[in-house]
């Protein structure tokens, strides 16, 4: 009988010896008792995780390589933003799916921040309507979006952005509101500093136009006195009609244009065209709304990403 209890004794050991084990995978590291935090795409998660450091574990419920336009979530994402602390988005003109999904929640804790709160949106900029408006094609439609909502591309913009998501971690998780406190502030002091690379690189410049696929730079381009030419509207996919076509190969050969700027995420076809048609070069400016794992690996974040697309735009603007 001792040899039976000595043996069910050690079963029993190692049993919670491997349980604990388990939990030291998913638990030890204390984020079983973290803030949790669900954020939509890539710039809310980067913006967050800056702000939050590790007194919170932060997902990203936009996979890399997924269009946020065309996003719908699952009912095992909703089930996640349920279960969260914080649910952290960019604004209900991005996400436009938020405001009836938190309708349906069943979560009086959820801490909810909208990153854009406070910023006056611009009116939404589609096919034809930013490029010349002395010039629109009588009976052709212009089309319209209610806002656009790409503030996180300007980096003062992004400044406020990163304050409402500091301050809704405060409000859900009061004892670490220092450490939230002192991660948003050295991150908006990151972001002055690329708000001053973009100011000090675009002064004298004469040519300030640039050509892009997708209308995503609009705070961008006001923020530092530029003018983004859209090829299509905010949706990166929308295909412009014959007529706009016609009118930006005109307008790209007249102002000697060497340079057209499409994104990753979506077909560059249409600004392949365009370029073979006028003899420009393509190039990469991205709006941010995904980066990969791999990339995340690399070392690339939002920063790193605008200092790209800084590059990118210093071979227009001259």
């Amino acid at each position: 009988m001792k040899k039976w209890s000595v043996l069910v004794v050690t079963v029993v050991a190692f049993v919670l010896i491997l349980a604990g084990c388990g939990a030291s995978d998913g638990e030890a590291s204390g984020d079983k008792d973290k803030l949790k935090v669900v954020t939509t795409f890539y710039p809310m998660y980067d913006f967050t995780k800056n702000v939050a450091g590790d007194k919170a574990s932060v997902e990203m419920l936009i996979d890399a390589g997924t269009e946020p336009h065309d996003y719908e979530p699952s009912a095992k994402d909703i089930a996640k933003i349920e279960a969260a602390d914080v649910f952290v988005y960019n604004s209900d003109d991005m996400e436009t799916w938020v405001p009836s999904m938190l309708k349906s929640l069943d979560s009086k804790k959820l801490t909810v921040v909208d990153a854009s709160k406070g910023i006056t949106l611009a009116e939404g900029v589609e096919e034809g309507e930013e490029h010349d408006h002395d010039h629109e094609h009588e009976g052709e439609e212009v089309h319209h979006h209610e806002h656009d909502p790409h503030v996180w591309l300007s980096p003062v913009l992004a400044q406020k952005e990163v304050t409402n998501i500091q301050q809704g971690l405060e409000k859900a998780d009061k004892s670490n509101a220092s450490t939230y406190k002192a991660g948003a502030e050295k991150y908006i002091e990151k972001l002055k500093a690329l708000d001053n690379d973009y100011k000090t690189a675009f002064v004298g410049a004469k040519q300030r136009d640039f050509v892009t696929q997708h209308a995503a730079f609009q705070y961008l381009a006001s923020e530092y006195d530029l003018h983004q030419v859209a090829i299509a509207g905010l949706s990166p996919d929308q295909e412009p009609s014959p007529a706009r076509l016609a009118e930006l190969q005109k307008y790209i050969q007249d102002n000697h244009i060497k340079t057209i700027y499409f994104e990753e995420v979506a077909s560059p076809k249409v600004a392949e065209t365009l370029a073979n048609e006028t003899g420009a070069s393509l190039e990469v400016l991205s709006p941010i709304e995904g980066i990969t794992a791999e990339e995340q690996e690399k070392g690339m974040d939002y920063i790193s990403y605008m200092q790209q697309n800084l590059k990118a735009l210093q071979k227009t603007i001259k």
